[in-house]
């Protein structure tokens, strides 16, 4: 039998149970949040990383050899070019061998494009 001074109402554990789910789809939420954030600024870190290399093969080349790479896989089979091309596409085109290559780096998740001069 229940003393009259007891509450046996369902209604704070209903409570207890409904702030339990809010808090974990909270901190669910944030954790996901803060991996996308950090997915981000990774391939935002690739693409500068990729940018400073090509930057550094051509002039490299240049100096080195007397002449600009002729096309990407030159740079890839001497100077060690190395990229995710799941990620990024390299727009690689050389006019001659005394001037500078036009190279465009497309980065496929963002949709954006970056040019090198």
């Amino acid at each position: 039998m229940a003393n009259r001074f007891e509450n046996n109402s369902i209604l704070p554990k209903l409570r207890s149970n409904i702030m339990y789910i809010v808090l974990c789809t909270v901190l669910i939420t944030l954790f996901l949040y803060g991996i996308n954030m950090f997915s981000e600024n990774t391939l935002s870190y690739q693409e500068d990383s990729l940018v400073l290399a090509l930057q550094k093969d051509i002039a490299q080349c240049y100096a080195i050899e007397g002449f600009y790479p002729p096309d990407l896989d030159y740079l890839k089979d001497h100077y060690g070019l190395v990229y995710d091309s799941d990620i990024f596409y390299i727009d690689y085109t050389a006019f001659g061998s005394n001037m500078y290559p036009d190279v465009t780096i497309l980065n496929k998740s963002k949709k954006t494009a970056t040019t090198i001069r």
